[in-house]
């Protein structure tokens, strides 16, 4: 179980609306160690609707130079996407052009960042109204939204690597 952390609430002023990102890892398995993600996804509540907010957010990436779809960008190699990770004492920030979030993450979670050295990062351009920032998400809920292959072709995927302040 997780919990979502608000960004942005100015919904009135932004068509992306209310913000969230939300931690969590898989793993880890036999071929793989343990994978920390981090998934930022709007509540489609944007002064113009969750269309208009979809629309503002695939700009929004595209802008990045992140394609939506099922392509992984390797943000060590393509660094032009203006895309931050920062970790540190169980709080990850994580800077896009049109956001910057300071979410809590637990101990595993900036454990296996640090050893991986980064993260997945799955910016969804489908808004996800049912999971609140401040009210856990079950990993069923979790599983079910990230694992939608709707949802999965309409997000940037992106290893994000990580910062410390130590290095």
């Amino acid at each position: 179980m997780t919990t979502p952390n608000v960004v942005s609430a100015a919904r009135s002023d932004n068509p992306l609306g209310t913000l969230t990102v939300v931690p969590w890892t898989i793993g880890p398995t036999a071929d793989t160690p343990v994978t920390p993600f981090l998934m930022v996804y709007s509540l489609g509540d944007g002064r113009d609707g969750p269309e208009a907010g979809e629309e503002a957010m695939r700009a929004a990436l595209e802008g990045m130079g992140l394609p939506v779809g099922d392509r992984v960008v390797d943000a060590s190699q393509e660094r032009g996407t203006g895309a931050h990770l920062l970790v540190e004492a169980q709080r990850a920030v994580l800077t896009l052009p049109f956001m910057k979030a300071q979410c809590p993450v637990p101990a595993e979670w900036e454990a296996a960042v640090k050893e991986n050295g980064h993260a997945y990062l799955i910016v969804s351009v489908r808004p996800w109204p049912d999971a609140v920032p401040g009210e856990a998400v079950t990993e069923e809920k979790l599983k079910s939204f990230v694992t939608d292959d709707q949802v999965v072709a309409a997000a940037a995927h992106v290893l994000l690597p990580v910062r410390s302040l130590l290095g």
